[in-house]
């Protein structure tokens, strides 16, 4: 279980296939320029399936989430390798909590891996720890809205053992995991 009152300082160490060191951690303010270089290497692809538009760069709104994090509200996590200087964000994913009272507590989430980083399991990983995080804040479900398209994306949702329901609009399928303290998360077979 994950404690709800240490979101600042989570940490997560872990390895990539090939022996190389990673690092599962909160987003601060000082990541912000490691997510803008991150942005930056992005395929427009990727952009256009993480966002389902292309874009340039990230806004300064989405940015200055960074700057006085409200983890009632919003969490943040990236995937880097190195540290210091030359640590660098290779993967991130987002949790917005939709319903801040209630029973039926939800929050959308959202996932970034750089393309060559992807089909490693680090997908599978960040949605792991984002539902431990969740459960821990009392969040009943997750929501999510994937291109049709982005089957590996699809697939890691899948592979995580969370009850599920979903329904497609257009070329977007919506997707409900619903949280049962019973069901383990599974990070899935690292083919994401």
């Amino acid at each position: 279980m994950i404690d709800p009152g240490d979101l600042r300082q989570f940490r997560e160490p872990g390895t990539l296939r090939d022996g190389t060191p990673l690092l599962i951690r909160t987003a601060g303010a000082d990541d912000r320029q490691r997510l803008v270089a991150a942005f930056e290497k992005l395929d427009q692809q990727t952009i256009y399936t993480r966002y389902f538009a292309y874009r340039k760069n990230l806004s300064e709104t989405e940015l200055n989430r960074l700057d006085a994090p409200d983890f009632d509200h919003f969490i943040m996590l990236v995937v880097t390798l190195g540290s210091g200087v030359d640590e660098t964000v290779i993967a991130a994913a987002i949790c917005v909590v939709l319903e801040i009272t209630g029973p039926n507590r939800a929050a959308e989430v959202a996932f970034t891996v750089e393309e060559d980083y992807q089909r490693q399991g680090l997908a599978g990983k960040l949605l792991a720890t984002i539902t431990g995080i969740a459960r821990s804040r009392g969040i009943s479900r997750l929501e999510a809205d994937v291109l049709a398209g982005n089957v590996a994306m699809l697939s890691v949702f899948q592979r995580s053992g969370l009850p599920m329901t979903t329904s497609r609009s257009g070329g977007v399928v919506h997707l409900v995991l619903h949280l049962t303290p019973e069901t383990p998360v599974q990070p899935g077979t690292g083919k994401e």
